[in-house]
């Protein structure tokens, strides 16, 4: 298993953070996803525990899980479905608030089961998603900035 961690901080609310993150269907909005989609709606919220996102990315598609949310702190989730063989422990999304801005702590544990050469494509793969999840945040700062 590898675990991939990004921290973030974002200067703006943390509020405002977290309804980016966790607008699960506009993930497609964001550098590398071609498409997202909310599956099942969650509960109290419709993004919430229990929400199924589909999310395309070139190569690679998955649906997650939403198991847990605590607007605005947190949302966790878990990989359920993909078209790689993937093994995954679970992700989180934290935030914590630091007067104006937002610091975003973001990782997932997971490995690919593949015979012989799995532990070097988990790494690769992990890589990849590193590179991801940093983008994304990024790319929530460029637009709460705006």
């Amino acid at each position: 298993m590898r675990t991939i961690t990004v921290q973030r901080t974002i200067p703006a609310p943390i509020e405002k953070v977290f309804d980016v993150l966790a607008d699960h269907a506009n993930y497609k909005t964001f550098p590398g996803v071609k498409d997202s989609r909310l599956v099942e709606e969650g509960k109290p919220d419709r993004n919430g525990v229990g929400a199924v996102r589909h999310i395309v990315t070139p190569g690679v598609w998955f649906k997650e899980r939403i198991t847990a949310y605590e607007r605005p702190r947190r949302f966790d989730y878990r990989i359920i479905e993909s078209s790689l063989p993937l093994e995954h422990e679970g992700g989180s999304v934290r935030l914590e608030s630091f007067g104006g801005a937002t610091q975003v702590t973001w990782t997932s544990t997971m490995r690919l089961k593949i015979p012989v050469i799995g532990g070097l494509l988990t790494k690769l793969a992990a890589g990849k998603l590193e590179q991801a999840f940093g983008s994304m945040l990024k790319e929530t700062e460029r637009r709460l900035a705006a």
